[in-house]
């Protein structure tokens, strides 16, 4: 055996070059046309882009920080700076300035990527920025600005040639840092490494995972500054399947024409993003059949919109479980032999199910009393995992005393687990309510309140009460102006006959948005927060 071979990213970027030269990549512009070119000159930008690394003096380990939307240039700093060495920091664009400002500082970027979109943001927060360098424009040209030094990514590729060999680096040196937003305080920053994103994405193709292959179209819509984008990207590039970005700012509408137009076969979004797409199926006609898979992921997916997806649009919706702390996957939903003739009704309440372990990670869920619970799916308990793609800590931060026991990351996450193994989600250990001594899962009665064919988004929290301690809120956005009063009516008796008489919801609240966070899920946090404030204002 081989102990010195080094499991790189590079291996990937050197395989669908070789292999599969001529296969697309193809990338929304922000004039809404499609830009289109082969991996064989993503490879050679990418050999670019390591020499204009090296004309700016960034040695192995540096870090680089892009804010950018899902594009091929992004693509190209994806692999050009792991491989070449320096670690690339995608910073979230949708967060707050305060967060962006934090995590360029903590990571001690020097190059700032940017998309030219975010240049208002960029200019706000520059003179706060503490360790850049110097600034590029992800485009053609250097717009007007204050920044300085800025460069175009265009022009600076075109100054230096394609002769560059990567090297094969120590399997364990970081490849990329993503932020995780924190319950309290600022974002917690972990890093992956080669190795954890080669094993990462090598478990992605298995089979009774995503089996993603060479024959695929993929799109990422998740994106690229979330969990790398789940790791599609990756996985596209080391099978040589065609690769689809959706490129700035995209819509619902932008999305679905490109599952028609470039016949996508998998593609991955937040759950938010899944109930847009049903809604606006409903009343626009897009070709969807291309589609072997929907992953939709970040929190609980309703199982009205698995079923309408499943049976309507015959797109079957898969998904997992896991966080930017496991790369982020750590089980998927497995449809096994001995569950395929199962009956339509049963086979929705298995999709709605986050999966088994996938090989190569371990898991525990552990009770309050810190023993493992029984597979009987009644009993709750808290996820643990550790393995070879999972954090054991965060990045230069004493939070990590508290999250990672022993190897193992305290996820925070409330499951049970069937006597086949499979998951399911039960809730947020922050959002469970606790009524009168006894859990209430806010999951639960959000996943059938959206159910109902009035209601568009759906989110339940606990709100204090002096008898009970807490009793469950739904906060409701209807899909069209409707009487509130005889919606709350309606609404409770559609969930009457699903959950026990002290399950059901106190109040209703109708709003117009329910916020969200960074990463596409319900901001339950603000949201309490706002609801205690309208009733301190009342």
């Amino acid at each position: 055996m081989n102990h010195s071979f080094q499991l790189n990213l590079k291996t990937f970027l050197e395989r669908s070059t070789l292999y599969f030269p001529n296969k697309e990549i193809v990338s929304r512009e922000p004039d809404d046309s499609l830009f289109r070119y082969t991996y064989a000159e993503f490879y050679s930008r990418t050999k670019r882009l390591a020499n204009v690394l090296k004309k700016f003096g960034i040695q192995k380990g540096d870090r680089i920080a892009s804010l950018a939307w899902n594009t091929h240039r992004h693509l190209e700093l994806y692999l050009g700076g792991p491989c070449y060495g320096a670690v690339l920091h995608t910073v979230n664009l949708r967060y707050g300035e305060p967060e962006i400002i934090y995590t360029i500082n903590h990571a001690e970027d020097k190059i700032l990527f940017f998309d030219e979109d975010q240049l208002p943001i960029v200019e706000a927060i520059a003179d706060q920025l503490h360790h850049i360098q110097a600034y590029v424009v992800l485009g053609k040209d250097i717009p007007q600005t204050t920044l300085s030094p800025i460069y175009s990514y265009e022009q600076l590729l075109g100054l230096v040639d394609d002769q560059f060999s990567f090297e094969m680096l120590d399997e364990y040196s970081p490849a990329t840092i993503c932020y995780t937003s924190a319950t309290t305080g600022l974002p917690k920053g972990v890093t992956y490494t080669h190795r954890s994103l080669y094993l990462y994405t090598s478990a992605l193709m298995y089979k009774d995972v995503t089996a993603i292959s060479e024959t695929d179209s993929i799109m990422p819509m998740v994106p690229m500054f979330h969990v790398n984008a789940w790791g599609l990207p990756y996985a596209a590039i080391a099978t040589g399947a065609k690769l689809v970005l959706p490129g700035y700012r995209p819509n619902v509408h932008h999305l679905l024409s490109l599952i028609e137009s470039e016949e996508v076969t998998l593609t991955a979004a937040a759950v938010t993003i899944g109930v847009e797409m049903v809604n606006l199926l409903e009343k626009h006609e897009y070709k969807v059949s291309s589609l072997r898979g929907l992953w939709l992921g970040g929190q609980a997916i309703p199982k009205a919109i698995i079923d309408k997806l499943y049976y309507k649009y015959d797109v079957p919706v898969v998904q997992g479980y896991g966080a930017t702390e496991t790369s982020p996957l750590i089980t998927f939903l497995h449809v096994r032999k001995d569950q395929q003739q199962i009956d339509e009704n049963e086979n929705i309440n298995l999709r709605t199910r986050q999966g088994t372990l996938i090989p190569g990670i371990e898991m525990k869920i552990i009770d309050e009393t810190g023993k493992e619970i029984a597979w009987d799916d009644q009993q709750m308990g808290e996820i643990h995992a550790r393995g070879p793609w999972a954090a054991d800590k965060y990045l230069n931060d004493e939070r990590s005393a508290t999250s990672f026991v022993d190897g193992w990351w305290k996820s925070g996450d409330i499951a049970t687990i069937d006597k086949q193994g499979s998951i399911r989600i039960v809730d947020r250990n922050k959002d469970m309510i606790k009524s009168g001594g006894e859990w209430i899962s806010s999951v639960q009665l959000e996943n059938e309140l959206i159910a109902h064919p009035d209601v568009q988004e759906a989110c339940v929290v606990a709100i204090p009460d002096e008898k009970w301690l807490e009793r469950p809120l739904a906060c409701i956005v209807l899909k069209h102006p409707m009487n509130e009063t005889e919606m709350e009516a309606e609404l409770m008796q559609w969930l009457t006959p699903k959950f026990p008489k002290w399950w059901l919801p106190s109040q209703f609240e109708f709003l117009n948005e329910i916020p969200k966070n960074a990463t596409g899920k319900f901001n339950k946090k603000l949201l309490r927060e706002m609801l205690a404030k309208e009733k301190r204002e009342v």
